[in-house]
């Protein structure tokens, strides 16, 4: 969908603005809190626009990993406010059976519903003195020398610079890259009652992820795992497909979705199946433009798992620094982000994901997954440590 053409001639009063984030989800949130306790005086100067009300409905499945805790810890928040599930061991199978994540003293997951996150972390962000203002559709964008105009349904900013926090298909990068190549996975979820079958008591608190779709040229994988719904357990079902095969024949998405579920006595059919979109990291996407630059799914998630909250949180991290040192400077090139992401621990990860992505899911043969997941379990292991996870420490360090 291209950037939206805005009548200009509808009347409109102006607001001038420093700092205009567009978009209310953890990446804007994340970048404004990370502002505000790098930049304190930079604090007045934000304002953020959610053109949802929270707590708004987001379809994420909601899996929160170390690195997304500790860059909330560096922040003075506790998420154990927000209700939760703790996952104590993650699954990572081809056919059901394969290597298992167990942190010493910490949770493989912690798993909640992002329209809970989102309007805590949200609330947490205002009484640090940051401004949103919600219900706010952005309509247009458009870069100028010495500012930048965003036109909404009802008021037109100007702004000395704008981040683009919108999601996989917002406006912000419509707008600044209208014709730029699109990376996008296909997601479905699905959210069903809890096991009450003792026959599966055990898999209640643990997470599965199994990659048998792969050799069918689905490049992803189907998951499963505890969640709650007002206090009430739960469990989330789902579907992620890279689309790295896509130019091979492949059976409808919800088709091993669909066996999975019905293995673990659930059918799918008595169910309510919702899909998004979701854009993954490429080395290639672009990133910024003189007094624009773009965080979070604007950017791109994780292209193995479609892992979106931890990243988004450590783009607002690299944003901040990068903003903070613009208005240092006086100028607002944002010329040096691209360098800055790739360099930090965030961009080396997002980087080895999308590497990772290539092999995994082009390597395609069931021969290759059976020996991935079941018999190289310690080398695999061994990557994930070194080159996916705890990335968030060096940045923290910073």
């Amino acid at each position: 969908m291209p950037c939206f053409l805005y009548n200009q001639t509808m009347l409109q009063t102006e607001t001038k603005q420093d700092i205009l984030i567009i978009g209310g989800g953890p990446s804007g949130l994340s970048t404004a809190l990370h502002l505000q306790k790098f930049a304190p005086h930079l604090t007045p100067r934000i304002l953020i626009l959610e053109k949802e009300h929270y707590p708004r409905p987001k379809l994420c499945a909601g899996g929160l990993v170390v690195d997304a805790e500790n860059i909330l810890e560096a922040l003075g928040l506790d998420v154990s406010e927000i209700p939760h599930v703790d996952v104590e061991k993650a699954h990572f199978d081809f056919a059901g059976k394969g290597l298992n994540i167990h942190l010493h003293k910490r949770r493989a997951l912690r798993v909640i519903r992002r329209d809970e996150f989102d309007a805590w972390l949200a609330q947490k962000t205002q009484e640090r003195g940051i401004s949103i203002r919600q219900g706010v559709n952005v309509r247009h964008i458009q870069a100028q020398e010495e500012h930048v105009i965003i036109r909404t349904d009802h008021e037109t900013f100007t702004a000395h610079i704008v981040i683009g926090a919108d999601g996989s298909n917002g406006i912000t990068r419509r707008c600044i890259f209208p014709h730029d190549p699109v990376f996008t996975a296909r997601a479905l979820e699905v959210i069903t009652p809890d096991y009450t079958d003792k026959t599966f008591e055990r898999r209640k608190e643990q997470a599965y992820f199994d990659f048998f779709p792969v050799p069918q040229n689905i490049a992803g994988y189907v998951w499963d795992f505890p969640t709650q719904i007002n206090g009430n357990p739960m469990r989330c079902w789902g579907v992620y497909d890279t689309n790295l095969l896509a130019n091979y024949e492949r059976p409808p998405l919800l088709k091993p979705l669909a066996k999975e579920m019905q293995t673990q006595g659930f059918n799918l059919d008595d169910y309510e199946l919702k899909g998004h979109p979701i854009r993954w990291y490429s080395p290639q996407n672009r990133v910024s433009i003189p007094r624009v630059l773009l965080v979070g799914d604007a950017v791109g998630a994780d292209a193995i798992f479609g892992e979106g909250v931890s990243m988004a949180l450590g783009y607002g991290i690299i944003a901040a620094w990068e903003i903070e040192e613009s208005f240092q400077r006086g100028e607002f090139s944002f010329r040096k982000y691209k360098h800055r992401l790739r360099k930090s621990g965030l961009g080396q990860s997002l980087f080895a994901r999308w590497f990772l992505a290539q092999v995994i899911y082009t390597f395609k043969w069931r021969w290759f997954q059976f020996l991935l997941w079941r018999i190289l379990k310690p080398i695999v292991t061994f990557v994930a440590w070194t080159f996916i996870l705890n990335w968030s420490k060096k940045d923290l360090r910073k």
